[in-house]
């Protein structure tokens, strides 16, 4: 795709957004019934129709893109050093942007007291659904048949089954040449097969704008203004200072560069509220735009697509706060220590586990004495801050994968300074 054609797509696809919102939100605003012609036809219909395919054709391409892609990447790195090199850096740089997001979220969250003097009932309902036990996370990473688990989804089974098919393909001599050429192939019609739906891209973004904020209007925020506002701020703070900091220190690049280039994945990211769907498009955006080599943004990206929740980790931090201020319940300093350590690590433990968010949310605070049922007290407004908190997850991905590419001499350099975007 040349230069002017991304232009436009990126153009198109804030279009595509704003427009989307402004006219649910008139929709909305309007109150048209519920069985009216526009409500039924065109909004839960029509729209609800597009953005559904539209989320629907990202995920088609998530379990064959991760697959491929990452099979590819490993049957190039023979060196089994440098794969555990690289696999060690991309964990821990996702730990560690991970903590500083939930340190962020705490610090700030007690200095706004945004669950001051609200003091809720304690009457809200909400079932946790049981997290797995570290043993059984551990078993559950390596497939017992991997047909199932591309067909579930499960994509840190996908993950493991790439790898090892990549790293016996890097043993077999000539066969091997043959099967990686394949591979070589097959992911090029995949990734064919991603800029081809990014020309629908548009299309696609404004349909599920016009649907959710016709159906949710922003009267959803209301009393918890101050949470939702602080949820954000923390956001911001995370997306613009924490990873300027990390790639313009560990990676010696231009943040201004990274963000240019980077953002309409966040467009996507934002829209469809799944760092999953969006996955087929930060890995060609990390790839063909930022200029990180396949061996290395094959594993970094879809790995942190899994495990990487910086933006999850600061929704939970500014809830527990909201929560124990709501409740009156003072957990001291300790006790913020301990959802630092709980979330960073539940972040792993829990990854690929439906409804992950509020898991990890339900272990944190059970771990520091607070009333699981809190959780009911913001769903309200959560559908609301996904959108903003899947948009920094996946930068997250992006930025990790970039140190790692710099740091491992994988990063073409020509391509992430390159205008021609």
């Amino acid at each position: 795709m040349d230069r002017a054609a991304r232009a436009r797509l990126t153009r198109d696809i804030l279009i595509g957004m704003f427009t989307g919102l402004l006219l649910g939100s008139l929709v909305h605003w309007l109150d048209i019934s519920e069985d009216g012609v526009i409500s039924v036809y065109f909004v839960n219909g029509l729209f609800d129709i597009g953005g559904s395919i539209f989320i629907a054709s990202l995920k088609l391409l998530v379990v064959p893109l991760v697959f491929f892609s990452l099979a590819c990447g490993a049957s190039n790195l023979s060196d089994g050093a440098k794969m555990g090199r690289i696999g060690g850096k991309t964990v821990l740089l996702y730990l560690l942007t991970t903590a500083i997001a939930i340190s962020l979220a705490l610090l700030i969250a007690t200095t706004i007291d945004p669950g001051v003097g609200i003091h809720l009932a304690t009457n809200a309902e909400f079932a946790a659904r049981e997290a797995p036990s570290m043993k059984q996370v551990l078993v559950d990473i390596f497939p017992t048949n991997p047909l199932r688990a591309m067909a579930e989804g499960n994509m840190l089974q996908v993950i493991v089954f790439a790898i090892l098919i990549g790293v016996a393909v890097s043993k077999c001599g000539e066969p091997g040449v043959r099967v990686r050429n394949s591979l070589n192939d097959w992911n090029e019609v995949v990734m064919r097969l991603i800029l081809m739906l990014m020309q629908v891209a548009p299309i696609g973004v404004f349909c599920l704008m016009v649907t959710l904020f016709a159906n949710m209007g922003f009267e959803a925020i209301g009393d918890l203004f101050k949470y939702f506002f602080t949820v954000v701020l923390v956001l911001a703070v995370h997306f613009a200072l924490t990873y300027s900091l990390l790639i313009r220190f560990l990676a010696g690049l231009s943040p201004l560069d990274f963000y240019r280039k980077f953002a309409p994945v966040m467009a996507y990211a934002f829209s469809t509220s799944s760092s999953n769907a969006t996955l087929p498009i930060t890995l060609e955006t990390v790839e063909h735009r930022l200029g990180v080599k396949n061996e290395v943004a094959s594993f970094t990206v879809p790995l942190g697509a899994t495990i990487n929740m910086d933006g999850t980790a600061i929704m939970q931090g500014v809830a527990t706060v909201f929560i124990a201020q709501a409740f009156s319940i003072d957990i001291s300093l300790t006790g913020y220590l301990m959802v630092i350590v709980t979330a960073t690590l539940a972040s792993i433990g829990t990854a690929g586990v439906p409804g992950v968010g509020l898991i990890t949310l339900a272990l944190v605070l059970q771990q520091v004495g607070l009333p699981v049922e809190g959780i009911a007290l913001i769903i309200g407004v959560d559908r609301l801050l996904d959108m903003m908190r899947t948009a920094v997850n996946v930068t997250g991905d992006a930025t990790v994968a970039t140190i790692v590419a710099r740091t491992e001499g994988q990063l073409d350099m020509a391509v992430f300074e390159s205008r021609n975007d």
